[in-house]
């Protein structure tokens, strides 16, 4: 005999507010453009790349390759430091949503659980009232 085993209950993969974040960056083509290259410039492949480019320019193409390589790789970190300088804000905003968020829920529980406290005092007091009274008569 089998035992079935009832399906586990279904749990957000993500928090609420990744998944926000995330839907509004899927919604605007040059946050996406800008995760694409970020995604693509922080790889191996970006490096590989750029190893045998960089080693056929100077090998096979250029005789002085020294003053246009030079350009091309100040250029080049121009532009992925700001793709930096976008992820980190990106990440920072992310990071204050969350703490915004998660302050309110905080708030929400603390709330809560001084309203409970403040009714498990008062049955508390009526119970002990209740057994006092018993007592006494």
């Amino acid at each position: 005999m089998t035992a079935s085993k009832a399906p586990a209950p279904s749990r957000p993969e993500h928090h609420p507010i990744v998944v926000a974040h995330n839907k509004r960056r899927g919604e605007d083509i040059q946050l996406r453009v800008a995760d694409a290259i970020t995604r693509f410039a922080g790889s191996m492949k970006f490096v590989y790349i750029h190893v045998i480019l960089f080693a056929v320019w100077m090998l096979a193409v250029e005789r002085d390759p020294w003053p246009k390589l030079t350009l091309v790789v100040s250029l080049e970190a121009i532009f992925l430091s700001t793709f930096v300088m976008i992820g980190q804000n990106r990440q920072a905003e992310f990071a204050q949503r969350k703490a915004d968020h998660d302050f309110l829920e905080q708030e929400a529980e603390l709330h809560l659980n001084t309203e409970l406290t403040k009714a498990i005092h008062g049955l508390a007091q009526e119970i002990h009232a209740h057994v006092t009274k018993a007592d006494g008569a």
